[in-house]
């Protein structure tokens, strides 16, 4: 079993930025891959960033270049820092974690935090 605690949404500006945590705890081979979903209202829920215990990772086309994910191994703890933030970011952020980036959306769920970007 993994437990998966998000923290760091939150209210912003458009253009500012903020820095979304994932604290993970249980199994370690269930967690070498981590990512974050998004799911903003009457929309379907979409990867927006994931990375390998490796430090692999793959973007959504609309993120790149503005958000960055990375890792800390040791803490199995991933971070997404989130630059030039719009109003189109504005969703309820997920932590997602498997033990591969293919089948991220098949494992374990944190409890999600809402990120809201006003214009």
């Amino acid at each position: 079993q993994v437990q998966l605690v998000e923290s760091g949404g939150g209210l912003v500006q458009a253009g500012g930025s903020l820095t979304l945590s994932c604290a993970a705890s249980g199994s370690l081979f269930s967690t070498s891959a981590m990512g974050w979903y998004r799911q903003a209202p009457g929309k379907q829920r979409e990867l927006v960033a994931a990375i390998t215990r490796v430090g692999v990772t793959i973007y959504a086309d609309s993120v790149k270049g503005r958000f960055t994910i990375s890792r800390a191994n040791a803490k199995d703890t991933v971070f997404l820092r989130m630059n030039s933030l719009e109003p189109e970011d504005t969703a309820v952020y997920y932590c997602a974690a498997n033990n591969n980036m293919a089948t991220l959306e098949l494992g374990y769920w944190g409890q999600g935090t809402q990120v809201t970007v006003a214009s």
